[in-house]
Parts: C-alpha cells; sequence; structure tokens
C-alpha cells in the first residue's frame, strides 16, 4: 500500500466514553528512545568505528552521500532495535532516534541510507576485508575486557559452537545437511568467559559453507585467539571447550602443542569405549533400577584412536537415564581431556557449564537475526553475520552494565522491549537534542541506574 493512501488516522467513535481519533502524524517522536543506550555501548567497544577502518571504501569520492561508517551504523542499531532487513531502511528513513545515533553531527533530519544502497555496500565486501573486520571484533573485545578486569584474570575460557542457518533461495555455498536435513550455512561462534563469571562474550562469528566439517576453520580460530590472548593477559591460564564435532587430530594436535593451554573436548562414542565403558555400565544399571531415577558413576581411561599420534586421558560418565513410560537407556559419555583433576569435577563443573552456550545461540539467531543471511553472495552474508554480532556484542555490554538492576540476566528480546522500546519525543535546539520519554515508564529507576553506569551523569 503507498503511503498517500493510508488514511490519516482512525476513529473508534465508541471504545471509550469519548470518540477517540488516533493519528501517525508527529514529525519527530520515535519508538526506539532508549537506542541511546546502545550508542553508548559502542563507547566501551569503538565497535562501528573498527568496521569502517576495516572495510576499504571503493566508491567513486565524489558521488558518496552517505560515508561507510554510517552505512555500518545504520545496519548495527536497527539489527539491535529489532529491524535485521534492508528493507527497513525504507521505514526507519524518517525515525528522528535512528538518524541522530548514525549520524550525530548531522542532525535529526539527515536521511539514512537507502535499501539499494545498503545491498550494494553489503555486496561490495570481498574476503580480505572480511578477514579484518573478523579480526578486530575480537581485538576490541578482548581489549574491553582487559580494560574491565586487568590483573584480576586468571582463567579464560574458549568456547567454539557451530549452528544452523538454515538457507531458502540460491545462496552461494549453501548445501544440504543430513543432520539438520535441510540446505543451511554452518556458522561457528566464539565465546570468552572470564574467572568464573556467567556472561559467555561472543567475540568470533564465522560463516561457513552447509556442507562443511565441524572442524572447519577451528584450529585457525583458536589459533588467532590464543594469540590475542595472550598477548592482553599473558599471567593468565587458557582452557579451551568444544563439543564432539572437533574431536579431530588436527585439533587435538594444535591444542597439546600450545604451552599452558588447558582443553577439555567431547568425544563420541564407538565400540573401543563402550567396552572401557562396560564396567561401569554394570555398576550404574542396578543403581538406577533400585532408585527408579537417573543415576551415573565416572572414571577414566587413557585411549587412542587409530588417527592419534598418542594417547589421551579421557573421562567416561557412565549414565542410564529413567524417563516415565520408557524403559532405562543407557546413556555412556566420554570427555577427552590434558587436566588432571575428579571425573566428576571436570565433567559436571568443567564441561558441563558449556550448555549455557544454547542460549547464547538462540539470543543470537532470535534477538539479532544471525540468520538473516537471504543475499545471494557468500561474502555478503558473512558481513551480515559480523553486523547482527557487533549488535549483539552492544546489547551484551549493555546487560553487562545493568548489573544492579532487573535486567541484568535478561534475554535480549526483553532488554530490547523494556529499554529500547521507548516512545520518544525528540526536540532539536541551537545547543542540544532533548529526548523526551514517558513519565509513566514503569522501570524508570532501573533505567536511570543503567544510563548512569553507561557514562551519562545525572543532570
Amino acid at each position: 500500500m503507498r503511503a498517500e493512501t493510508i488514511a490519516q488516522s482512525v476513529l473508534f467513535p465508541d471504545l471509550v466514553d469519548k470518540p477517540l481519533q488516533i493519528t501517525f502524524d508527529h514529525p519527530h517522536t520515535s519508538s526506539d528512545g532508549g537506542a541511546v543506550l546502545v550508542h553508548a555501548a559502542d563507547r566501551a567497544y569503538h565497535l562501528i568505528d573498527g568496521f569502517a577502518h576495516a572495510l576499504t571504501d571503493t566508491r567513486a569520492a565524489g558521488k558518496v552521500r552517505h560515508a561507510g561508517r554510517d552505512l555500518v551504523a545504520q545496519r548495527v542499531y536497527a539489527i539491535a532495535c529489532g529491524y535485521p532487513d534492508g528493507n527497513d531502511a525504507a521505514r526507519l528513513n524518517a525515525d528522528p532516534v535512528q538518524r541522530i545515533l548514525v549520524r550525530p553531527t548531522a542532525g535529526a533530519d539527515t536521511a539514512l541510507a537507502s535499501q539499494p544502497t545498503l545491498s550494494r555496500f553489503e555486496n561490495a565486501v570481498g574476503p580480505r576485508a572480511l578477514y579484518r573486520v573478523g579480526q578486530d571484533l575480537a581485538r576490541r573485545v578482548i581489549a574491553r575486557h582487559r580494560a574491565r578486569l586487568g590483573r584480576r584474570v586468571r582463567r579464560i575460557t574458549i568456547d567454539l559452537d557451530p549452528t544452523d542457518d538454515p538457507t531458502y533461495g540460491g545462496q552461494q555455498l549453501s548445501f544440504f545437511n543430513g543432520h539438520y536435513d535441510g540446505h543451511c550455512y554452518l556458522p561457528v561462534l566464539g565465546y570468552l568467559t572470564f574467572n568464573d563469571e556467567a556472561e559467555q562474550y561472543l567475540c568470533a562469528a564465522v560463516l561457513r559453507p552447509g556442507n562443511a566439517p565441524a572442524t572447519r576453520g577451528g584450529v585457525g580460530l583458536l589459533r588467532r585467539l590464543v594469540r590475542l590472548l595472550r598477548a592482553a593477559f599473558p599471567t593468565a591460564r587458557i582452557r579451551v571447550r568444544l563439543d564432539g564435532g572437533f574431536a579431530a587430530p588436527e585439533v587435538f594436535a594444535y591444542l597439546d602443542g600450545e604451552p599452558r593451554l588447558d582443553y577439555v573436548v567431547a568425544l563420541g562414542s564407538n565400540a573401543v569405549l563402550q567396552r572401557e565403558a562396560e564396567p561401569l555400565m554394570r555398576v550404574v544399571r542396578p543403581l538406577a533400577e533400585q532408585t527408579g531415577q537417573t543415576a551415573h558413576v565416572y572414571s577414566t581411561c587413557q585411549y587412542q584412536a587409530r588417527t592419534w599420534d598418542r594417547p589421551r586421558r579421557v573421562i567416561m560418565k557412565a549414565e542410564v537415564v529413567v524417563t516415565a513410560g520408557r524403559a532405562p537407556r543407557d546413556n555412556p559419555r566420554f570427555v577427552v581431556t590434558n587436566l588432571p583433576q575428579s571425573p566428576r569435577f571436570l565433567y559436571e563443573t568443567v564441561y558441563c557449564d558449556r550448555g549455557d552456550i544454547e542460549n547464547r545461540i538462540k539470543e543470537l539467531h532470535h534477538g539479532v537475526a544471525l540468520g538473516r543471511t537471504s543475499c545471494t553472495r557468500f561474502w555478503a552474508n558473512q558481513l551480515r553475520v559480523l553486523l547482527s554480532a557487533a549488535a549483539y556484542i552492544l546489547l551484551q555490554e549493555v546487560r553487562l552494565r545493568a548489573a544492579r538492576t532487573r535486567w541484568a540476566r535478561a534475554q535480549v528480546w526483553t532488554l530490547r522491549q523494556d529499554v529500547l522500546k521507548l516512545g520518544a519525543h525528540l526536540i532539536v535546539s541551537v545547543r542540544r537534542y532533548w529526548l523526551r520519554l514517558p513519565h509513566a515508564y514503569p522501570y524508570l529507576e532501573d533505567w536511570h541506574r543503567l544510563a548512569r553506569a553507561l557514562g551519562a551523569p545525572v543532570a
């Protein structure tokens, strides 16, 4: 429907005690008044500046209306606010808050880039520039937490996890994957955990073809992250946690060859490991039968696969799963490690803590649309993944600063709904912008506390 055909107002003549007329005619209002906090969060990272510096602008300078930095900012802030498509540019073009976030020195009346401009920008980026962007993103995340924690970092845990990104068109390198039963990409995501903190901070997002083995790019990504972390935290111990898809000879060769590097890597079951675990299974089956509940015991062994260059320590978890209405089910699990602690501790406390990554992946998919990879070119889709990652990192920073508020552990969509989606009236004067938010906002005290944590002094 064309804009000029939309009714300027609607009227409910008998909905309340007086006729209720509704018009969409206020030119200086926005539904994203709280998005200024995302802009404030970027001051801790300067992610948008880093993107712009890493991407080479090949456009003719005399014909450029929107600088490369503005295009990056427009996409990142839009994704953070829940507008993941380039097509959303047409809807946001008149939004005064989005305008001042993207181009703070140009004013609230400066038009944002159109969808065709954004599409040309995304499709013009090549693999070398994207590699630089990925490196810069990881470097800035690490620098941010070095500034936050300093010498208090004793241990850093790296988690790599692949996820599926379903595809529905003619995207390059989209292939059928039997495990996920559909055409997809297989991005791999990297997270960092500092000491015993609950949050796992996104630091890498690499798009891969849909038929890529789980290990593709894993060693290179680990090598880059370990190098950056050792430079920033020379005294910290580094630990790597991986799922069973990464249990390959080249991964173990790297992990064992890196000094002062601990690891726990899941290992798929096979006939040899099942024979090793059978004595434990004979112990745990009667326990489950007696109690009527899931039971498990732990032990350890030395194991060497045919393709391995040496035997390695394997933690064995012998488990029988009891579910109401079903027969008990054997569920042995195995984890390869170079750590000396007890099997129970290593499995339950060290390895199982990586399970929270599933929540982070859900946030990436449902909160910042990581899977909105609908461009035809593979490299354009990699850029979209990195833009979504940047938006998510800024929202993680907002959540970090919300430590003493109701949003300390809120999901991304809750942060957006409660913190960013505020009706706002923007007033522009010669000296300042004045953003007027609802007086009846129910979380006013927490919002003020969050704004102060992000650098806003009390006015």
